[in-house]
C-alpha cells in the first residue's frame, strides 16, 4: 500500500467517526429537543446524516449502487420532513 492509499483509508475512519458522533448528537436532540421544530430540525439532519453514511460506505466500498441508495434517502427525508412540520404547524398533511 501507499501513502496515500493509507491517507484516504484514514481520511474515511475520520469521516465515517465525524458523521456518526453528528448522528448521535442529532438522536440526542429529537430525544430530549424541547420543542417540536427542535425536533423536525433534528430528523432533518439525521436523514442528512444517513445519506452522508451510505456515500462514505459506497466510497468506502467502491461501488457507484449505493449512491442511488442515498438520493432514495434524501427525497424521503425532504417530503417527510415537510409533511411532519406541516403536520405540527396546521395540525393536517393534506387540505
Amino acid at each position: 500500500m501507499t501513502f496515500a492509499t493509507d491517507l484516504m483509508n484514514w481520511a474515511l475512519y475520520g469521516a465515517f467517526a465525524i458523521v456518526a458522533l453528528a448522528q448521535i448528537m442529532a438522536m440526542i436532540r429529537l430525544w430530549i429537543g424541547p420543542s417540536a421544530g427542535d425536533r423536525i430540525l433534528a430528523l432533518d439532519t439525521m436523514f442528512v446524516n444517513a445519506m452522508g453514511l451510505i456515500v462514505l460506505l459506497g466510497i468506502a466500498q467502491g461501488t457507484r449502487i449505493i449512491f442511488e441508495a442515498a438520493l432514495i434517502i434524501a427525497m424521503l427525508g425532504f417530503v417527510s420532513t415537510v409533511a411532519y412540520a406541516r403536520f405540527v404547524l396546521r395540525g393536517d398533511i393534506i387540505e
